[in-house]
């Protein structure tokens, strides 16, 4: 009888413990913090001499300031206090744009109200990529007006640009859509112009990452 009322105590412990330890765990888990990178701390290495002569301290997006298919402009100010979600892309592409600007459209979908959130497509195909074709590609993708910017700007500044502001690589095709190279990834931009994020823009699964690692910024504590 004794062993049975040890036993029937010890359960009973154990039954008020169970409460404790899940607050415990919750309390626990709700410190944890996002490891979100932050890229480029020391600067951008330089090995081909084509940007800049830059210092060592932390890369940040430069000064630009393109035209969007609104026909306003639109660059480096407006990000300014925005998470920005970048890629380089032309409407003509044959092959990898049409499947990035789909995995784009659930960006623009997933992040419809939040106004801290914008995208910019930055054409690598300027002179093809006029306000006007521009302004049909960002209705033919369902494009939110104030959101999602397509934008063209000079060729020498945007490949510039891709190059030594987002430290993507970018060859001009001269015309020919088979012959520019660019590019697949989206790149996540913090409110200080911090590059945060590489995802590839044709792989479903890390446009998901790419869109949670958005909301960690927005709402979360990262590192």
């Amino acid at each position: 009888m004794r062993s049975l009322r040890v036993l029937q105590g010890l359960v009973l412990v154990c039954i008020l413990l169970i409460p404790v330890l899940i607050f415990m765990f919750l309390r626990g888990f709700g410190k944890n913090e996002y490891d979100l990178p932050i890229f480029f701390q020391n600067g951008v290495d330089n090995p081909f001499l084509e940007c800049p002569i830059s210092d060592s301290t932390q890369h940040v997006i430069p000064e630009f300031s393109f035209a969007s298919q609104e026909g306003t402009r639109i660059g480096r100010k407006e990000m300014e206090g925005k998470i920005t979600i970048v890629d380089f892309f032309f409407t003509s592409c044959p092959s990898i744009c049409p499947v990035m600007s789909k995995e784009m459209e659930r960006v623009n979908d997933m992040f419809r109200d939040e106004p801290k959130v914008q995208i910019f497509s930055i054409s690598i195909d300027p002179e093809f990529d006029t306000p006007e074709i521009l302004k049909q590609y960002a209705d033919d993708h369902q494009a939110i007006p104030g959101k999602w910017h397509f934008l063209s700007g000079p060729k020498e500044e945007t490949y510039r640009l891709a190059r030594c502001g987002f430290v993507l690589p970018a060859l001009d095709g001269n015309g020919v859509p088979d012959d520019f190279v660019h590019s697949d990834k989206f790149i996540l931009v913090d409110e200080m112009g911090r590059i945060r994020g590489y995802y590839s823009g044709t792989n479903r699964e890390d446009v998901d990452l790419l869109m949670l690692e958005t909301k960690v910024l927005l709402y979360g504590k990262s590192k």
